[in-house]
């Protein structure tokens, strides 16, 4: 975890890095300051929330996955709901990249596919796919291969949504308001996180 963000060293590094983890992990922020403060490191919600969102946390790019899953969800985003696309690797539940979208269309998964191929090496790769036709027509054009799978390998994104929308949902009861800019981030450090080697 990069701290370079860091202007002032009012927090040992460890114990901002262990913050992020914690909040991350589930805990919630109140419970995270009070961890905290058994340590001996006194500091706010927002302090730990802004560690977040500044730690700029990404999924690990390089990866050469044989297969893909990809898929959509709604996610609720205070009153507005917005879009979540995600791609994984089923042999690994580990997610390669996510992007919230503010509706879902055959274009807006044309940027999400570009991104991702951007970020990992997926020329090969099979996609593992539901039967949504704006996904199939958008793996069609950008010349990728799929499969229509309703089981088996593409779970893993399903189980991935659930753990998501379950932090998801925490995630919005503890900050209102919140931008769909600051829960993309939120939710690429929790990408983060839930696929690093623990």
């Amino acid at each position: 975890m990069d701290l370079d963000f860091v202007e002032r060293q009012r927090t040992p590094e460890h114990a901002m890095k262990l913050g992020i983890q914690l909040q991350l992990a589930g805990l919630s922020l109140s419970n995270t300051v009070s961890l905290l403060e058994e340590l001996g490191v006194q500091r706010s919600r927002k302090a730990i929330h802004d560690w977040i969102q500044k730690a700029d946390l990404q999924p690990t790019d390089g990866r050469s996955p044989n297969h893909v899953t990809i898929d959509e969800t709604v996610i609720q985003i205070n009153d507005p709901q917005f879009w979540l696309y995600a791609a994984a690797d089923p042999k690994t539940n580990d997610l390669l990249h996510l992007r919230l979208f503010s509706t879902t269309t055959t274009a807006l998964t044309e940027i999400f596919l570009r991104e991702l191929h951007q970020k990992h090496e997926i020329e090969s790769a099979m996609f593992l796919v539901d039967g949504a036709q704006h996904r199939q027509t958008a793996l069609a054009r950008a010349g990728f291969r799929f499969q229509t799978q309703h089981h088996g390998n593409r779970n893993a994104i399903e189980r991935i949504f659930r753990e998501l929308k379950r932090r998801t949902s925490s995630f919005s009861n503890c900050f209102s308001h919140v931008k769909p800019q600051t829960a993309e981030k939120w939710l690429q450090a929790f990408a983060a996180w839930l696929s690093a080697p623990n």
